[in-house]
């Protein structure tokens, strides 16, 4: 019922839409979407690619190019908020002893995501691809659960680090 009172009232009032992850200790926490969303974008850029080898683009490749261009955006925000709520909410002092080297990542896998946002350069979302691998390592580790690098069963086909669970 009361969802029912709310949605009429959204329908005439046009509330804005929020989400945020909980600030409640949920201790569920998994870099992979971060992880995946880097893929996304290596992806994305391998397709941007493949448009500016067309001597001349459509209408429809335009419109394409618009939309990859979109999502190589979204996900590389997607990057950045995963990374950075398990950074912040995470990454508490026992964590950060064992691994001094965080803050720095971060930094890091902050700059290169701005970078493969701003850029169509696989090189740039390859190695932002390597410290977000990395940050997933210094995670798990931190949990004293083992990992091991596989190839990631669709494109682009890179290698993913993934918990031994």
């Amino acid at each position: 019922m009361l969802f029912k009172i709310l949605s009429k009232l959204d329908s005439r009032c046009h509330f804005s839409r929020v989400s945020a992850h909980c600030d409640i200790p949920c201790k569920i926490y998994d870099p992979i979407s971060a992880q995946l969303a880097v893929l996304t974008m290596i992806r994305l850029v391998d397709l941007l690619n493949g448009l500016a080898d067309k001597s001349e683009l459509s209408l429809n490749d335009k419109a394409q190019f618009n939309r990859l261009i979109n999502e190589k955006e979204i996900h590389g925000q997607k990057v950045k908020e995963e990374i950075r709520i398990i950074w912040g909410d995470y990454f508490k002092q026992p964590q950060l002893e064992l691994f001094p080297e965080i803050h720095d990542l971060v930094h890091s896998i902050m700059l290169k995501t701005s970078a493969a946002k701003q850029h169509v350069d696989k090189a740039v979302t390859l190695a932002l691809l390597a410290d977000v691998n990395r940050f997933a390592e210094v995670f798990w580790a931190t949990k004293g659960v083992e990992v091991y690098s596989a190839v990631s069963p669709y494109p682009p086909s890179q290698t993913l680090i993934y918990p031994k669970l």
